[in-house]
């Protein structure tokens, strides 16, 4: 019985194959409105997920004032790290690989008659360990460079293209400001940040000749470490606190006026972000579902007004109730199932072709499909029943009567 009431379906829908087309379409535009936005959620979660990744999920960042929700930023008034803290982090604190002074400004960089404006960062060679930073040419400070605060400087992708074009930068001249350096390595591209930053648009210095010749002043903005891979980052965490609230001499009931940024906290907060504004887009886009469903229940309500003879002839002859109501019910599910398949192909399309331009990667989910498939399929089956009981609830004589 199944079997020929597909058929049957298959029949009627070829009939007004126009009409069954355009019916489906509010399906396909449902269908492939939720994959593609859920499928571009994904692939934005990967892409924090990878930038988390690059910056180590083992990475601690010290920094002065209470990061506040609801806008506010640190506290002004927090007093500045210094080199003695830095030093003090690395004898007592055991469980750390990598321990590094950080302080930055923004500056006019040139070179010959080129000028761009750059992220300068003052630092030891540890920073690169802790953020895992490669060389593309060049090399890194050493010990005589970084304790004598000379003026030489490690440059980013952005940098290298913006004041030296295409060719090699290494033991080119450049300016800081008004502080003359000499280019020793070039730092390989990574791109933007997750704070939509180009990470490679940066002049690092050594920390000494940051402080003296661009700065002017001892402060140290933040210190970043990284942990070792079996490290128990909380205890970690509870060492740090404990050693700075002891240097800053704050008593048993004053607030800390540092901060611990966790990387981990750092990923599940913004993996979090993510995931809700995709379901979020996600579930507007679903709304276009319903109407697709809403648009198959009147159309198949309008085909049972025009074909009450057909189903008063059937009914007259022996169909029962039940097999009149499975056809129409096949109907409604045929017409659900071309909407989806078209509407995945036109999904998944979407998505490959916005992802490169997001700069996010494309994420191919069949679990996500089926489910949304089969959303479809549940809409189609609930918005096809009444009219299918319709169909079955009429009158053979009545029916007949109609042409």
């Amino acid at each position: 019985m199944f079997i020929e009431a597909i058929r049957l379906a298959l029949e009627a829908l070829q009939r007004n194959i126009l009409r069954s087309l355009l019916t489906s379409l509010g399906v396909l535009i449902g269908v492939a409105s939720v994959i593609a936005m859920l499928m571009i959620g994904r692939g934005a979660s990967e892409n924090v997920r990878a930038q988390i990744a690059d910056l180590g999920s083992d990475v601690l960042t010290l920094a002065t004032g209470q990061q506040k929700r609801g806008g506010r930023g640190a506290s002004v008034n927090a007093k500045p790290f210094d080199y003695a803290d830095v030093e003090a982090i690395r004898g007592e604190v055991r469980g750390l690989r990598y321990v590094a002074p950080l302080s930055t400004a923004t500056e006019r960089a040139g070179a010959r008659n080129a000028n761009w404006n750059v992220r300068v960062v003052g630092t030891e060679n540890a920073y690169f360990k802790v953020r895992g930073w490669k060389l593309a040419s060049g090399r890194f400070f050493d010990e005589t460079e970084v304790y004598n605060g000379a003026g030489v400087c490690i440059i980013g992708d952005t940098v290298r293209r913006q004041l030296f074009g295409e060719r090699d930068a290494v033991s080119e001249p450049m300016r800081i400001a008004r502080v003359a350096c000499r280019v020793i390595g070039v730092l390989a591209a990574r791109g933007q940040s997750g704070a939509a930053e180009d990470d490679d648009n940066v002049v690092v210095v050594p920390f000494d000749m940051f402080q003296r010749r661009i700065k002017g002043a001892p402060d140290v903005d933040s210190i970043v470490m990284a942990a070792y891979r079996e490290a128990n980052i909380d205890r970690l965490r509870m060492k740090l606190e404990g050693l700075m609230r002891e240097r800053r001499s704050l008593n048993a009931n004053d607030p800390d006026d540092f901060s611990i940024i966790d990387m981990r906290q750092v990923a599940q907060a913004m993996t979090s972000a993510t995931q809700t504004l995709t379901l979020f887009l996600a579930a507007i886009a679903a709304v276009s579902l319903v109407v697709g469903g809403i648009g198959i229940m009147n159309i198949m309500l309008v085909s049972v007004t025009e074909r009450a003879h057909e189903i008063g002839v059937r009914l007259t002859i022996g169909a029962l109730p039940s097999q009149i109501r499975l056809q129409f019910l096949c109907e409604a599910i045929l017409l659900t199932m071309l909407g989806s398949c078209l509407g995945i192909v036109t999904g998944i399309g979407a998505a490959a072709l916005a992802a490169p331009r997001m700069s996010i990667p494309f994420v191919l989910d069949p679990l996500l499909i089926a489910a949304t498939v089969a959303t479809a399929s549940v809409i189609g089956i609930a918005f096809g029943y009444a009219p299918a009981s319709k169909a079955a609830a009429l009158d053979p004589a009545e029916a007949l009567r109609q042409k």
